[in-house]
């Protein structure tokens, strides 16, 4: 391996150790509250409806795995469904709807007040993810925005909103997997 590329991936693990260490400096106290608030929610008989596109569709996957399966001890499995998982309701909704409704639909069909929607987005401005939000806070369902760079709408309007701050799309990404990790963490030790 060359001098170059040993000297490139340095500089991406520095950096994602600072954009870690920069959220913790400021973010815990959302990750508290959301992983509260999912808690609540769960030990009420409630869900989470988690959802994203390209990566954070992947990071809501990952969260809703870690849910229903297990994250680092035996339990019960926690009641949560990642939106972007079934290919037949998502395009059938795109096709008829247009892409912008794919998660707002699934929220119509499936959230209940007291479920938890937790809307994923590194920009912050993903209208699918928006609009999904909106009509879930609109249906009584608590609304977690995770996002990146300035949160934009979906952070404004979320009642949770989870912010990492970064201007790179990996870093931010990275980040919002431990955050993931975190918040599971808090679940788990509080529903064991």
């Amino acid at each position: 391996m060359t001098g170059t590329a040993l000297g490139m991936l340095d500089v991406v693990f520095k950096e994602t150790a600072r954009a870690h260490d920069r959220f913790a400096a400021n973010g815990l106290e959302s990750v508290a509250r959301a992983a509260e608030s999912i808690r609540s929610a769960m030990a009420a008989g409630r869900k989470v409806l988690a959802f994203g596109n390209g990566g954070s569709a992947g990071d809501a996957q990952h969260l809703v795995a870690e849910l229903v399966g297990r994250f680092e001890v035996e339990r019960q499995g926690l009641p949560a469904i990642a939106l972007s998982s079934d290919s037949s309701v998502l395009t059938a909704v795109a096709n008829d709807y247009g892409y912008e409704h794919v998660f707002r639909r699934q929220i119509d069909a499936l959230g209940f007040p007291g479920d938890v929607a937790f809307g994923i987005s590194t920009s912050g401005q993903s209208k699918n993810v928006e609009l999904a939000l909106d009509t879930a806070k609109a249906r009584g369902l608590v609304t977690i925005a995770m996002t990146g760079r300035s949160g934009g709408a979906m952070g404004r309007n979320a009642d949770i909103h989870i912010n990492v701050p970064e201007s790179s799309t990996a870093r931010i990404q990275e980040v919002h997997r431990t955050i993931l990790h975190a918040m599971c963490l808090l679940i788990e030790r509080d529903l064991t």
